[in-house]
């Protein structure tokens, strides 16, 4: 027994930055083998986009090895916590989602979620089960569990009081609404990002307050994103997302710095670092895009994406397939064509490459003959219009 603790130990420090208490992980752990019975693991996602991305696979793959050890995933679509939104590392509150907006994006989430976790093995909970229920008094019950003083120790929170920036009472109590999950599903252990922290020992607190064994927390880093600075995020458009087209998932990953690469190497692959040393950085990068595209589409795909970048990136060609937009007429509005195309996620993140001149249109018979693209509303010729959006992403644009 004492080995087969140590190998699902192994599994869950792996990377991990907290693990909050070893020690009561340990006798679960030991509970789980003496009964033969599964560790339930809890993971939340408030479906505030619709997409999942990579950011979100480094949680999402640990516990696909834990399934694969015999335990079982209870993913948590936050769609009642969803209208509230969650504050953690924020400056300022999220906008309000709808609760159309909420349904859409939460229908994504466990499709997407699918392509990583086993699906026999997770059961899905919306927690809008259990708050639909809860009456105002046992509402106000929950609330006399923590103090203010005790919320308020969060950095964010408190930073944003000291700039005077507006922090909602619905945001004070965000973190004992979530937590209070963890004791509805009596959760074992509870998975999340650094910046969850916070709420995680919540719910640890409530699930004592109740009379539960308190679960043990696992915090996992944050994914970098693109731009090398900011958390992968997709307000911020520096996000990979893992239901994107192969040749734009290639295209991003060999656009990262080469010091975020190794990041990227150690979080969303399971390749040994020594096996590394001996390539140059750009095979490396080659080797770090193969494998993920590799992992979400197929070995075959993700070794044909490589030579198609190579053709399209080293000897300046245009790709032998991109996505078409048609248009009526001969008048084009570039921040509406390039977000309904899907090459930018928001209007925002176009109108901002529109600016940096990181668009241009290139001569199909010339590919080296380009021109930077300056006014957001612009004529298509009748033969048609390639765009180039970055150094990655290119358009076709055709008038019916």
């Amino acid at each position: 027994m004492k080995s087969d603790i140590t190998r699902h130990l192994e599994i869950i420090k792996e990377n991990a930055v907290d693990i909050i208490a070893e020690d009561g992980l340990k006798k679960k752990l030991e509970n789980s083998f003496k009964q033969n019975k599964p560790l339930k693991l809890k993971i939340g996602f408030d479906p505030t986009s619709k997409d999942i991305h990579l950011g979100h696979t480094v949680l999402l793959r640990k516990l696909r090895k834990l399934q694969d050890l015999g335990h079982r995933v209870y993913f948590i679509i936050g769609d009642f916590t969803a209208k509230i939104g969650d504050p953690s590392g924020r400056t300022s509150s999220r906008p309000v989602l709808s609760d159309k907006e909420i349904k859409a994006n939460a229908s994504t989430y466990t499709q997407q979620a699918f392509k990583i976790l086993d699906c026999k093995k997770t059961e899905v909970i919306y927690n809008s089960v259990w708050y639909k229920k809860m009456d105002l008094p046992e509402f106000l019950s929950l609330l006399s569990f923590y103090t203010v003083a005790r919320i308020l120790e969060r950095d964010d929170f408190s930073q944003r009081l000291k700039e005077n920036r507006p922090l909602t009472i619905l945001e004070i109590v965000y973190p004992l609404i979530q937590g209070y999950d963890s004791y509805k599903m009596e959760a074992d252990i509870e998975f999340g990002g650094t910046d969850q922290k916070f709420n995680l020992i919540v719910g640890r607190h409530l699930q004592e307050v109740f009379g539960q064994e308190p679960q043990t927390i696992v915090t996992m880093p944050i994914l970098v994103g693109l731009d090398g600075k900011n958390k992968m995020s997709k307000s911020l458009g520096n996000y990979i997302g893992i239901t994107e087209n192969p040749q734009d998932m290639f295209g991003k990953l060999m656009s990262i710095s080469d010091d975020l690469m190794w990041e990227y190497f150690r979080l969303l692959t399971d390749i040994d670092s020594k096996q590394l040393k001996a390539l140059h950085p750009k095979e490396a990068k080659v080797k770090l895009a193969k494998e993920v595209v590799s992992y979400y589409y197929s070995a075959k795909i993700a070794e044909e994406t490589g030579v198609e970048f190579e053709r399209v990136f080293s000897q300046k060609a245009i790709p032998q397939e991109m996505p078409l937009y048609r248009i009526k007429g001969s008048s084009l509005d570039l921040v509406e064509c390039l977000y309904e195309a899907k090459i930018t996620g928001s209007k925002n993140e176009a109108r901002r490459l529109l600016s940096q001149g990181a668009i241009s249109s290139i001569e199909p018979d010339d590919p080296q003959k380009s021109e930077v693209i300056k006014a957001q509303k612009i004529d298509v010729p009748q033969r048609g219009l390639i765009l180039k959006v970055g150094k990655k992403s290119f358009l076709k644009v055709v008038s019916e």
